[in-house]
């Protein structure tokens, strides 16, 4: 794999998120296929028929086909068509099920793990078609991986994508060319449609994968479970105090580009005071992950600060000395981790 996303940073996590979150945005099967292992994994089974995903990969699917009739780019799928058509009461569970097996793992189980033109390093499964059986075998990994820390995040992730892309299909958009907003107060992701709003996803989930399950500033593990202890916070890593000498500027405070995600106490400590110089480099290398994925965020970063790197990097340069001026003192965290983004 050659994402800069995992460079000195081949760990089983890394190489989940990055199938997750990098990749063409052509179609949401492998979100749902995602989202079908993961319940699965419950089960301790090392083997997982076509039979077996079924249900919960069509679940998913038919749950938002009840959202967002738009799940592909293909002007036709007899898959999706059948997911309709159990959404219209046409047909019973039983048959949905049953042409899940026969048409809705054609291609998502063999490009799954394809990343940038190569399978993972670290595959999750095998594929084994053979003597009348179609199965695909769990490798040690992704129980190494069900043991991660982050594991707990990663269902919330897959949905945070899965919501972005088809809110942008939804508006007829290229998932690339979608301007999202910020709520501060409810924490969410918007957009805005015709005068109306539309919620997309938390602010939490969204960017969540984008740094690793990891504090933006110590690199301690976070998490974005609303039943969690330790449950994340976003902050704007150039304060939001200053925000009327940035507006004055014409650049967004307010925007995803400058929103970071910190644990709790480390936020605290931060509070309204300006990062040492040092973490721009990483908020910057932070966006740049976003653009290289073709996220659906992706846009809207270069929208807010720039066409290209060089612009980007000057933008970022020029916000920070604006708010240092202001603000005078420089802040670093108490404690730092090694870090891997």
């Amino acid at each position: 794999m050659a994402t800069q996303f995992q460079i000195n940073d081949p760990s089983l996590e890394s190489q989940w998120r990055a199938i997750i979150l990098f990749g063409k945005n052509s179609a949401t099967y492998k979100f749902a296929f995602a989202k079908a292992m993961i319940e699965l994994l419950r089960s301790g089974k090392s083997s997982l028929s076509l039979e077996d995903l079924a249900a919960p990969f069509s679940r998913n699917v038919v749950e938002h086909l009840r959202k967002s009739d738009k799940q592909g780019n293909s002007s036709s799928s007899k898959f999706l068509n059948t997911c309709r058509d159990f959404v219209a009461g046409r047909i019973s569970e039983d048959q949905l099920i049953q042409a899940t097996v026969k048409l809705g793992f054609v291609n998502v189980v063999d490009a799954f793990q394809n990343v940038n033109g190569d399978i993972i390093k670290d595959p999750f499964y095998q594929k084994s078609y053979g003597d009348g059986k179609k199965e695909i075998i769990l490798t040690d990994n992704i129980f190494k991986l069900r043991e991660a820390l982050q594991f707990i995040n990663f269902e919330q992730e897959v949905d945070a994508r899965w919501n972005l892309v088809e809110t942008a299909w939804n508006l007829q958009l290229n998932p690339n060319l979608l301007e999202v907003k910020h709520d501060s107060l409810k924490q969410e992701l918007f957009v805005d449609s015709y005068m109306r709003r539309i919620n997309i996803t938390s602010v939490r989930d969204a960017l969540n994968g984008y740094q690793k399950g990891k504090c933006f500033y110590s690199y301690q593990d976070i998490f974005v479970n609303k039943g969690s202890k330790n449950i994340c916070e976003v902050d704007h890593f150039l304060p939001h105090l200053n925000k009327r000498a940035h507006t004055a500027e014409e650049a967004n405070i307010n925007g995803v580009w400058n929103l970071v995600l910190a644990d709790p106490k480390i936020n605290s400590d931060k509070s309204a005071r300006v990062p040492h110089r040092r973490y721009l480099e990483r908020l910057y290398n932070r966006n740049e992950f976003y653009i290289e994925s073709k996220h659906p965020l992706a846009e809207t970063i270069i929208n807010q600060t720039g066409k290209n790197k060089e612009k980007r990097r000057i933008f970022l340069q020029t916000q920070y000395n604006l708010a240092l001026s202001h603000s005078i003192h420089e802040w670093e965290p108490w404690i730092e981790l090694p870090g891997n983004f």
